[in-house]
């Protein structure tokens, strides 16, 4: 029997409470009906007993304090809520625990911006992590040490797991279930709950918003002008010499502002517009192309999908129905 501990912390997400409860108690439920024993033990835990969410809209009752759990095999902690650094300080007394059950080998599995309280322990750092893409640049923020991966859906580092924002820990929870039981169990699960068992990017869902919380203002305005001027052919030279800054500090600077290079900066923008032109317009690939300041079909392909995960095409397609059809 595995136990599976999933932290109720507060101002958790409900969702990412109930959801690995019933993903975990469903399986139980299947490997009963195929003739084998359940195999795991789920469990809500707490600092408290009562854990009011929400406002008090709902309210969870754990089945174990935290100091009663001496030992469990695999601990979810749920993404939460509301502005971070204050979570982060009433979840704090979390932590040792979550330290404790790691060094006597339990797992960890952080879903969607569980991860910042996941970081927090220290035992992300030096590893990769995933989390909501929207909440990336303030993640890198806090975390330096840990190595966010943009747009993944599911990371792994020695016992410690991460998911992509939002639903995307559903293909966290198939994963780990697939790690216990086996391939047709995951995949009867996937069908169950009707999820895509394979998806490994949450690239598709990504806005880019480019990172202007920095001081730098020559950069910032070089960052406005590319985002006015997305149309044109931009290059690193003409950015240096209209700021006046050499080349190289240039693009020093702007990595450390942005956490892009310049021409990564430029091609964001230029594929940002792209999707919005291909969700809301009918005009084909070459049009949407010339329209951002692209001439080469096959770099705008390649750009396009190295950052979306998908084709041109297959975005139109998904995205807009009535362009599709």
């Amino acid at each position: 029997m595995k136990n599976v501990s999933i932290l109720v912390p507060e101002t958790a997400v409900i969702e990412a409470i109930a959801d690995p409860h019933y993903m975990f108690k469903a399986v139980n439920q299947f490997l009963l009906a195929s003739g084998k024993p359940a195999l795991f033990n789920v469990e809500l835990v707490g600092l408290s007993a009562e854990i009011k969410l929400e406002n008090s809209l709902f309210t969870v009752h754990t089945d174990k304090l935290l100091k009663d759990v001496k030992k469990t095999d695999l601990i979810f902690i749920p993404a939460i809520s509301g502005d971070i650094a204050t979570a982060l300080e009433l979840n704090k007394a979390t932590i040792p625990w979550i330290v404790d059950q790691y060094t006597n080998g339990a797992e960890l599995a952080s879903l969607c911006i569980g991860a910042f309280l996941l970081a927090s322990t220290g035992l992300l750092d030096g590893k990769k992590c995933s989390t909501h893409w929207i909440h990336a640049g303030q993640f890198r923020t806090m975390f330096p040490n840990v190595e966010l991966v943009d747009g993944a859906i599911i990371t792994e580092a020695q016992g410690i797991y991460s998911s992509g924002g939002a639903n995307s820990y559903w293909n966290l929870l198939l994963y780990l279930v697939e790690k216990y039981t086996d391939r047709d169990t995951a995949i009867l699960a996937s069908k169950y709950f009707a999820i895509d068992i394979d998806r490994n990017s949450q690239a598709a869902f990504m806005m880019f918003e480019g990172q202007k919380n920095h001081d730098d203002d020559a950069i910032k305005k070089s960052q406005e002008f590319i985002e006015a001027n997305y149309q044109e052919r931009i290059t690193v030279d003409l950015l240096a010499d209209m700021f006046a800054v050499g080349r190289r500090s240039f693009e020093r600077r702007f990595k450390k502002a942005t956490e892009n290079t310049v021409v990564e900066y430029i091609q964001r923008v230029k594929i940002e517009a792209a999707k919005r032109s291909f969700e809301s317009s009918r005009k084909n690939i070459n049009e949407v192309m010339f329209d951002v300041g692209y001439t080469d079909t096959k770099a705008f392909r390649t750009i396009f999908k190295k950052i979306t995960g998908l084709t041109p095409i297959e975005y139109r397609n998904r995205y807009n129905k009535q362009a599709a059809a």
